[in-house]
């Protein structure tokens, strides 16, 4: 009888245990999924603000349609893998519009009007407040997966979380070498 209540006890207290546990993957993968949506607010305002900003760069730099069209598929192959949702795939596509992004202010350098054109320059203060952001939201992002993918790797958290089927999700990171290097600063 009393080793009957010691073995009830034991199978009480791994129960809330495991409900413990459940509960706080399921907090952890919410708060991965909500930084997730953060990300996806700031890149859909980058979207939106692209178009605005090629329209009024054309006006002044009408025979620079190259830079135009690598901006526009750029953008569009940004889309296409934000649809997808395969986090790594997005990285990608959105680093390489980063980088498409810096050749439009580098051709604005070029017509010294559009520099001084007070469009262009509230689209450029907009465009680097969203990347901003979109800095700021992918360390969110990537601090919460740290966060969460901790929680299922610890023992003996990682033999509840596969019976569970909580995996492990991917950090945004930079695709591109180059972007890692040390930026070289001449005057």
């Amino acid at each position: 009888m009393f080793i009957g209540l010691i073995l009830l006890g034991i199978l009480a207290v791994a129960f809330i245990w495991v409900i413990a546990l459940y509960n706080g993957l399921i907090r952890l993968k919410n708060r991965v999924d909500e930084a997730w949506s953060d990300i996806d607010v700031q890149l859909k305002r980058r979207y939106d603000l692209i178009p605005n900003l090629i329209s009024t760069v054309k006006g002044y730099a009408a025979h620079e349609s190259a830079t135009f069209q690598k901006v526009t598929e750029a953008r569009t192959a940004a889309m296409t893998a934000h649809e997808s949702g395969d986090a790594k795939a997005q990285a990608k596509a959105e680093n390489m519009l980063s980088d498409t992004l810096k050749s439009i202010f580098a051709l604005a350098e070029n017509y010294p009007d559009l520099k001084a054109n007070q469009s262009f320059l509230e689209l450029q203060r907009e465009l680097s407040d969203t990347e901003d952001k979109i800095q700021a939201s992918r360390r969110f992002y990537n601090g919460n997966v740290r966060d969460f993918n901790t929680k299922i790797e610890l023992f003996p958290n990682n033999i509840i979380a596969g019976m569970l089927k909580f995996t492990k999700r991917e950090f945004f990171e930079v695709e591109n070498e180059k972007e890692r290097e040390n930026v070289k600063v001449e005057f």
